[in-house]
């Protein structure tokens, strides 16, 4: 019998309305659930809030360390930091049976003291550096500097979200099964991606360190090493996915039905092909981020972004179905890398100009 039935029985002849035909009793349970589930939630955001101050020092401080060409030093305060919360929600949860709260408590711990030893490790290296004057507390022309680079950074994030968003409301209009098998996919793509994404961030802090230092032909020289980094990381993925793709979907589901397994398969096979395209796209906004050409960057990432969000709502609305959503992502790939390979190109250090140059010219960009 329909739920919408059951429910308009009980409306219309409450006396008629029999709990065990209507599950009245399943419906109950699903209801107190869901705001058993939405209290702790809110439980744990209360107390993660209080530790995001933890976790915005601390990417500061890795950025430090990465401009400073020191990639391990994070590593280490990472893996300490993931270790050591998994031992203390443990200690909470099971020793002083703190539930939710304990996971939270545990994770504002661990992130607290990793933010407050990363930033004395900090403030120790930037002390042995000797300048020419001293540096002021405060100085304006550097924080917009930094605003310059971190607003767009911090814009291309909010509006991926906001895309994610959208695109996950129109894949929810297929049922459970298509949204199972995308959740699957989606997060083995985010996988790659993320991998290539952080390739992306090593190129950027060389093309900074580079462009600073006057070696241009240097730059060059990353990109074309950065690009054989990724498809060598590429290849494999795109042969698993491509071929094993029905092996690794297994991880992220328990007893999945024959249309989840399907929607997970087709999306990686779509999408595995383009990872060639897309992570030469992100060594080449590396790049362009570290010469601080943030609006070539973002327009870039804003096509990509656009064309993904408006090609999956037409095309699902074809005969491709659900398929034709995830037709939406290669299109946005293949146009937004050719832009940024095109932007790229057109740099600064095309003409093997120096630091002042180039600064020059970003400007008047």
């Amino acid at each position: 019998m329909p739920k919408n039935f059951c429910i308009m029985q009980i409306w219309a002849e409450p006396e008629k309305a029999a709990l065990p035909i209507c599950n009245y009793s399943q419906i109950l349970y699903q209801f107190l659930t869901f705001t058993q589930n939405l209290k702790r939630s809110q439980l744990y955001l209360d107390i993660y809030a209080w530790g995001l101050p933890f976790v915005f020092y601390y990417n500061i401080a890795t950025g430090i360390f990465s401009a400073l060409g020191d990639s391990k030093t994070p590593f280490y305060f990472l893996a300490a930091s993931s270790t050591s919360n998994i031992a203390v929600d443990i200690w909470f949860v099971k020793g002083f049976n703190m539930g939710v709260a304990g996971v939270a408590w545990a994770t504002f711990l661990c992130q607290g003291i990793s933010c407050i030893l990363a930033m004395v490790v900090i403030f120790r290296r930037l002390a042995k550096i000797e300048g020419k004057e001293k540096a002021p507390f405060f100085d304006k022309k550097i924080l917009m500097q930094i605003v310059v680079i971190a607003v767009p950074s911090t814009l291309q994030q909010s509006f991926i979200s906001l895309g994610n968003i959208v695109i996950q409301s129109i894949i929810n209009g297929f049922g459970a099964p298509v949204m199972a098998g995308y959740s699957a996919a989606v997060k083995l793509n985010n996988l790659v991606i993320t991998s290539f994404t952080t390739l992306g961030n090593g190129i950027s802090n060389y093309a900074a360190q580079n462009l600073g230092a006057r070696k241009m032909p240097r730059i060059k020289e990353g990109f074309r090493a950065g690009v054989k980094m990724v498809w060598m990381l590429s290849l494999p993925l795109f042969l698993l996915y491509f071929f094993g793709g029905n092996i690794v979907l297994k991880l992220f589901m328990d007893e999945p039905t024959e249309l989840a397994m399907h929607t997970g398969i087709i999306y990686l096979k779509i999408l595995s092909p383009f990872y060639f395209v897309v992570s030469a796209k992100l060594v080449a906004d590396g790049i362009l981020r570290g010469a601080g050409l943030m609006k070539n960057f973002m327009v870039a990432t804003f096509t990509d972004l656009i064309l993904r969000v408006v090609l999956a709502f037409v095309f699902s609305k074809t005969a491709l179905g659900a398929t034709g959503i995830w037709c939406a992502w290669p299109v946005g790939w293949c146009v937004a890398t050719t832009l940024s390979i095109m932007f790229y190109r057109r740099g600064p250090w095309k003409n093997g100009q120096t630091a002042a140059e180039s600064s020059v010219e970003m400007n008047v960009d």
